[in-house]
């Protein structure tokens, strides 16, 4: 049973139209997520479903009734209970809530339930506010119609964060504000557009090098764009370079002292690690048998046939378990 995510809006329609759509909605057909959109003017007393009036000590716009607003969330409550999940930790959408960063997104992700309450018009009866929020969230200081796309926010940051929802877990930890820093820019097919071609070093290979490179370009833009980001990141212990350039040198290991006349000691792969030769390519039945660094073909005995060697070099001889192979120098 995934994690749940309930909205209680004026317009639930147009909430579970988006979840319903791209990634969160094929998450909650599989049921790695649950999401349920509420209408709040279900739940008025009144014979014109009214969910709002004038405010006290006047003032333009209106302000949502306290009463459907909480019996919305008690009737949620007890849906959410009677899954036996715990009671869910309710959030108001309010411009005058703490602003929303990344690492809220992954503290609310630790809840097995979530109601992201939206307001509307000109707000909402502040003693509903403080009878059933946890906590008031603003995802930024602008102001909106409604707080149904603020909700979507918070619950699609949510929402991605759960197991299964993506496919890999890199999918997130490589994102933007994950580990304090703006993402690296990305680039696909092809590789020239309009004369601007893609760096060079993403098309190398070198799967060390390109990371290397992403982890500057993502400093180098956090510093050029969010200067108060790059200072946060330094602060809590963020360094301005991946490495740095005065790594002091490893000592290298004495070599062992060999007594006289004692045999050289036989090279070895290290371990773990084979190095094929493509040089050293033979027929052995319908096995094609390769030789490593040391000149030790791989693989199970098999019985010689007349052999034709591929490359250069003369065809092995038996041995106990394995066939010698002299390295072409």
């Amino acid at each position: 049973m995934g994690m749940r995510v309930d909205i209680a809006t004026l317009f639930p329609e147009m909430c579970q139209r988006v979840l319903d759509e791209s990634i969160l909605g094929r998450a909650a057909k599989r049921g790695y997520i649950e999401t349920h959109c509420h209408q709040i003017r279900d739940y008025t007393l009144n014979r014109q479903k009214q969910t709002d009036d004038y405010p006290y000590g006047g003032g333009c716009g209106m302000v949502l009734y306290a009463q459907p607003i909480a019996d919305c969330i008690r009737a949620i409550q007890q849906q959410v209970a009677e899954q036996g999940r715990p009671a869910p930790h309710i959030v108001f959408m309010t411009a005058g809530g703490q602003r929303y960063t990344e690492a809220h997104a992954r503290r609310l992700a630790q809840y097995d339930s979530l109601l992201l309450v939206c307001g509307h018009y000109e707000g909402i009866d502040e003693r509903v506010i403080e009878a059933f929020a946890d906590e008031e969230i603003s995802i930024g200081d602008y102001i909106l119609t409604g707080g149904e796309l603020a909700s979507l926010v918070v619950a699609d940051s949510v929402l991605r964060l759960q197991p299964g929802v993506l496919a890999e877990q890199k999918g997130y930890e490589e994102e933007s504000y994950w580990n304090g820093l703006l993402e690296y820019p990305q680039y696909t097919r092809p590789e020239v557009w309009e004369g601007r071609a893609v760096p060079p070093i993403l098309l190398s290979g070198n799967h060390k090098a390109v990371d290397d490179w992403r982890g500057e370009q993502s400093r180098q833009r956090t510093r050029e764009r969010r200067p108060d980001l790059w200072e946060a990141y330094l602060a809590a212990g963020g360094t301005a370079r991946r490495r740095p350039k005065n790594r002091p040198a490893t000592a290298k290991r004495s070599p062992r002292p060999r007594l006289p006349n004692s045999p050289r000691p036989r090279r070895r792969s290290p371990p773990g690690r084979t190095e094929i030769w493509p040089a050293c390519i033979y027929m052995l039945k319908t096995f094609v048998c390769t030789a490593n660094r040391d000149g030790y073909i791989l693989g199970k005995r098999y019985n010689l046939q007349k052999m034709s060697p591929i490359g250069l070099g003369k065809p092995p001889k038996l041995q106990k378990r394995l066939y010698n192979l002299r390295p072409l120098r």
